[in-house]
């Protein structure tokens, strides 16, 4: 159980690192706000044609008598919503990092250069990192669409549906939302998702503890975007403790070790590395 306080600890850590640098929470909004406004969008067009789609998805209930016919199509209404809802807190951190890749990349290398040691750079770049993790997102949404499933099914069950779903729902929202923040920082280190999940199952309070009060945090409108930068940073310290890197807990037994990816020095006389642009070019490593 002490990993539970770990995890929410360094949740509360990553608010307070980014609450001393306030450069990068003002850089860490803009992509936030951005993908807030397209969610919003989305979901205020569902709730309104939500009624019209559960009707059409249940014809077999319109010769159904009152009240019977609006209990069933209203309690499948909500089900869809909440359906969404869940989706819609999943994928918000991943169209966000997505969105705002060179951002986020750049703010977790301040953070492991504020704890010190050497600071793990990727060498790749944009256009494949962007890449890469689309593709790890892709997969990440394929797993969370099977468990969606799965609970949405499971929440016809009576008692049970209303009770151990919905906790069980926000378990798996914040195991895959820890995973999606920790990438940003494990990825630099070559850490690939094949090697992330079963990290994170190993330390699975560890993770819970961070990322169940943060999708708790992210339903409340506009606290995902203030509360994502800190995220971020928070989500770097604590990989690096489950890399062996960090102190809090000691390193994981048989945690697969940080690759530095920096390039190599050049042998005299070689031609100079690209240097990587675009927007992750214009912002400051550290302040």
């Amino acid at each position: 159980m002490r990993d539970l306080g770990v995890g929410f600890g360094y949740l509360v850590k990553g608010q307070r690192w980014v609450g001393a640098h306030g450069r990068w929470l003002g850089f860490g909004l803009l992509p936030g706000l951005v993908t807030l406004v397209l969610y919003a969008a989305a979901l205020v067009g569902l709730l309104y044609g939500a009624d019209d789609l559960t009707a059409w998805a249940t014809p077999f209930a319109d010769d159904w008598s009152s009240p019977w016919q609006g209990l069933f199509r209203g309690f499948l209404t909500v089900l869809f919503f909440a359906l969404a809802l869940f989706l819609a807190v999943i994928t918000f951190t991943a169209v966000t990092l997505l969105v705002g890749q060179p951002f986020y990349e750049s703010l977790s290398e301040a953070v492991d250069r504020s704890e010190g040691g050497d600071v793990p750079e990727s060498g790749l770049p944009l256009w494949r990192e962007l890449r890469v993790s689309a593709r790890d997102s892709l997969r990440i949404l394929v797993r969370v669409v099977l468990y969606g499933v799965l609970l949405f099914a499971l929440g016809f069950i009576p008692v049970v549906g209303q009770t151990v779903v919905p906790v069980l729902g926000f378990c798996v929202s914040g195991f895959f939302l820890c995973e999606e923040l920790t990438a940003v920082a494990m990825q630099r280190r070559g850490i690939e998702l094949k090697q992330r999940l079963p990290l994170l199952r190993s330390r699975r309070l560890l993770t819970l503890g961070f990322g169940v009060p943060l999708t708790l945090a992210f339903l409340v409108p506009f606290v995902a975007v203030f509360l994502m930068p800190g995220a971020v940073a928070g989500a770097t310290l604590m990989a690096r403790e489950l890399t062996g890197e960090g102190a809090e807990g000691g390193p994981l037994p048989g945690a697969p070790e940080a690759k530095r990816l920096n390039p190599p020095p050049p042998h005299p006389g070689s031609p100079p590395a690209p240097r990587r642009t675009g927007p992750a070019a214009d912002v400051p490593r550290e302040w």
